[in-house]
């Protein structure tokens, strides 16, 4: 079974979650700050990260900031006890793979895991090339170039374009972009999605001079087919 590593300071929740995910069947390493976090994520054999976003020494945010800049992708989960848009757009910024709002039941915890390493262990199988005009999108490389002059995305921005895409001439919802996009039944702050698009819109519609993503009022977005 999968090793995972829980980054939290509070004990309570770091025995259980350690004795639960233990239970069923995975080894589990324990940090209780940032730095010892981070160390532990970067250099020992780790295939999923359980990250506290308050923490002594660094946050949960800069440690998942530095493990993506020093190029590691293992699979990371972002627990925090705020309900907050922005620390929930903050995280997925810097590369987290999910998020969860204390208190959370274990049962979704453990179902959050199991989609983020089935997803992990499924990287690199994609070949798919996706084409809009100039704009194409390398699902193997994960890259994103305009008439051959790349695009930087964050993580969701790229899954969110790709799905879009994948689904080209049909509006989805909020709530759809949410389930999808980003694996489970994500409820309310659906405006987070509103605040993926327009980040995309910036860095490629804005750029470019093109429309690529439409909104259909009282629906959510669609991408259509090149006129």
């Amino acid at each position: 079974m999968a090793k995972i590593l829980i980054v939290e300071d509070e004990n309570k929740i770091a025995r259980f979650v350690e004795l639960e995910l233990k239970y069923e069947g995975y080894e589990v390493e324990i940090a209780g700050d940032g730095r010892q976090g981070f160390e532990k994520a970067m250099h020992e054999d780790i295939d999923l990260v359980i990250l506290d976003i308050m923490l002594p020494g660094l946050s949960g945010i800069e440690v998942c900031r530095r493990v993506r800049q020093e190029g590691k992708q293992v699979p990371i989960i972002m627990l925090t006890a705020k309900d907050d848009v922005t620390d929930k757009v903050a995280g997925l910024d810097m590369g987290a793979d999910d998020y969860m709002t204390k208190p959370f039941a274990i049962e979704e915890l453990l179902a959050r895991i199991r989609v983020a390493l089935n997803r992990h262990s499924n990287v690199g199988t994609k070949t798919e090339i996706l084409q809009y005009g100039k704009l194409v999108i390398n699902l193997s490389s994960h890259t994103v170039t305009y008439d051959k002059e790349e695009i930087t995305l964050t993580k969701k921005e790229f899954q969110l374009l790709e799905y879009l895409l994948k689904n080209k001439n049909i509006a989805m919802t909020r709530e759809q972009l949410l389930n999808n996009v980003w694996d489970y039944e994500y409820l309310g702050d659906t405006n987070v999605v509103d605040v993926y698009v327009r980040y995309l819109r910036q860095k490629i519609d804005d750029k470019y001079g093109i429309h690529l993503i439409s909104t259909v009022r009282g629906v959510g977005y669609i991408i259509k087919d090149e006129k």
